[in-house]
């Protein structure tokens, strides 16, 4: 028997030091090709997807090279959670500098902007209401300041029109919903025969800005699960989406909802495990006639 238990406890190790000195830093560039465009608009338009990078001020060489490496995107978009602790704003400033898009950058914030982040026991995960405490605001202000002055455009609880290599488009951006700040009152679309682009950082306002016609929905958040088991999939979601929804491409209704598994973790969960580190690249191209 003593054998036995061992050996579990010593798999069990080995995956923990797996998540930790491995997976978490184990970066990757996943593309997927999204014929959703507009038959009379650009042949192509990439859009670079990033979440939930969770910087420390001193954060690793690797990942800031890793970002430096990324393709070049005619939009880039960072869905929220820059930050593992406030003293990271002006380190991740600098390092999205490099990946700002052709046409347009955005973002949105995360409750991790927001707040400084606390440690918190894993159980709590598993348990569907968790109890509300409390926690120091940290930089969120200054954030959103700098990335604008770096030609980030913010869109926290916002919605307006813009233009992509000619393609109209309306645009709106939804603030925490992990947190209830998002604001529904900017959410209804105005213009409807534009292409439309909804931006959140937790998924759970996905569902809304589906039934309201928006075409291409990105989200963060839920770190694909972060711990994950073959078959089973993510043990938890953190957010009201099924387990099968939280992470990658899937079609709500008519549009197509991208959530991040994201690229960094919480410095109090530092690892991973079948759920790599993601930057996603979103290659747009014109929806079949007659779609």
């Amino acid at each position: 028997m003593l054998p036995v238990l061992l050996a579990i406890v010593g798999v069990g190790v080995a995956c923990v030091a797996y998540g930790v000195l491995i997976e978490r830093r184990w970066y990757h560039l996943v593309r997927h090709r999204l014929d959703i465009l507009p038959t009379d608009g650009p042949p192509t338009l990439t859009i670079l997807h990033l979440s939930d990078l969770h910087f420390v001020h001193h954060e690793p060489a690797k990942t800031i090279r890793f970002l430096a490496s990324l393709p070049a995107a005619d939009v880039t978009v960072v869905t929220g959670d820059f930050l593992a602790e406030s003293e990271a704003v002006e380190t991740v400033v600098e390092a999205l500098r490099p990946v700002r898009g052709r046409l347009a950058s955005w973002f949105v914030l995360g409750s991790n902007d927001y707040y400084q982040p606390r440690p918190l026991n894993y159980v709590a995960y598993f348990q569907r209401q968790r109890r509300r405490r409390r926690a120091a605001f940290g930089r969120a202000d200054e954030l959103a300041a700098q990335l604008v002055a770096d030609g980030w455009q913010d869109l926290t609880n916002v919605r307006h029109t813009a233009q992509l290599d000619g393609l109209p488009v309306e645009l709106m951006g939804l603030d925490d919903a992990h947190i209830r700040w998002q604001d529904y009152r900017v959410a209804p679309r105005r213009v409807p025969d534009r292409f439309g682009v909804a931006v959140m950082h937790s998924p759970d306002s996905a569902p809304e800005a589906a039934s309201l016609g928006y075409d291409l929905i990105v989200a963060g958040h839920t770190h694909g699960g972060q711990v994950c088991l073959p078959i089973a999939g993510a043990l938890v979601t953190n957010c009201s989406m099924p387990r099968r929804m939280v992470k990658g491409v899937i079609r709500m209704g008519n549009a197509i909802l991208h959530t991040s598994p994201g690229l960094g973790t919480s410095k109090y969960a530092p690892f991973r495990f079948w759920c790599r580190p993601e930057a996603t690249l979103l290659e747009l191209g014109p929806r079949p006639a007659g779609i």
